[in-house]
């Protein structure tokens, strides 16, 4: 029951707050331009606000942890990750201010956002080394690998490429929004058995708080995410992930994140070695549009892919 109520509550506080603050929102003109890059159509959406991120994450941090003071307010899995949802929100901040500043999409550079993600990794590592060992449970297998030295390779990659394969997907009204919510789902599910009640309580709220979000992200999109949410919700996932100890199902909670980076990473590749494209368009979703699918269809396809992602996910690791 207080699962459900925590649900509710940051869903309700969500959906008022956003109401309250998106007049406020646009008064201050924190608007972002389209990107550069992204198909023209989208070039000509009308201009949106954007960091609208930063409600969710402090509605569903203030939430969990008014549940988490009854509880365990020192609980070291529920500060690990929410100081890392913390810590890359804040990341993605500083950038969404300088993009609205400068008011170009120049916000901090790639090296410069490499480097605060890998000293948020860092100082995660040092405080989990005593909370989680280096061993990784592969599916089917009974023993865990244990990588030694090599997992802190494993915790960058998650990290690094956990926040910005999010961050990429949010190029669709209602789609990052909407997958993240089924991507919190399993790590909940898993959270709540493995006896983890006060970080349970945290994805909860975040699903009620993002579900908040996704009535006002939806098409016609009032408002954006920006990259404080982006990198903050990547962030979250991974470090929830090596809490749990559900590295490698990390790839099928986060299956459309996966997608959409691949796609990138297969055309840029194929660009520079064979100097012609696989995919029309990347990130894939707008591979759909370019061949007529509409944007609503493509998101509610993006929808079932992360819920057989999340369903799989279950099944083999439940």
């Amino acid at each position: 029951m207080l699962y459900i109520f925590n649900f509710l509550l940051s869903l309700m506080l969500t959906l008022g707050l956003y109401k309250i603050l998106l007049p406020r929102f646009r008064a201050l003109s924190l608007n972002q331009s389209v990107s550069e890059y992204s198909l023209k159509e989208f070039q000509d959406k009308p201009v949106t606000p954007t960091m609208g991120g930063v409600i969710f994450i402090l509605v569903s941090l203030v939430v969990s942890y008014g549940f988490v003071l009854i509880t365990d307010p020192t609980n070291i899995a529920y500060w690990m990750v929410a100081l890392t949802f913390i810590g890359y929100g804040i990341i993605g901040f500083v950038d969404d201010y300088k993009i609205i500043k400068s008011g170009k999409n120049h916000g901090l550079s790639s090296k410069e956002k490499l480097f605060y993600q890998t000293l948020i990794v860092i100082i995660f590592y040092l405080l989990a080394r005593s909370f989680i060992d280096p061993t990784i449970k592969i599916p089917f297998i009974a023993n865990p690998v244990n990588l030694g030295i090599l997992y802190i390779v494993l915790v960058l990659f998650m990290f690094v490429g956990a926040s910005n394969a999010v961050n990429l997907t949010d190029g669709m009204d209602g789609l990052s929004s909407g997958t993240s919510i089924i991507a919190l789902a399993p790590f909940a599910y898993f959270a709540h058995n493995q006896g983890y009640i006060e970080l349970t309580h945290l994805l909860i709220s975040l699903m009620g708080a993002l579900l908040g979000y996704l009535y006002y992200n939806k098409k016609p999109a009032q408002i954006m995410m920006g990259d404080v949410g982006s990198l903050a919700l990547g962030g979250l996932f991974a470090a929830t992930a090596l809490v749990l100890k559900n590295e490698l199902l990390l790839i099928l909670i986060g299956i459309v994140f996966v997608i959409e980076t691949l796609s990138v990473i297969i055309q840029i590749s194929s660009v520079k070695l064979l100097k012609r494209k696989v995919f029309p368009y990347t990130p894939i979703h707008y591979s759909f549009t370019i061949k007529g699918v509409s944007e609503e269809k493509t998101v509610l396809i993006f929808y079932v892919i992360g819920l057989i992602g999340a369903l799989l996910a279950i099944f083999i690791g439940g």
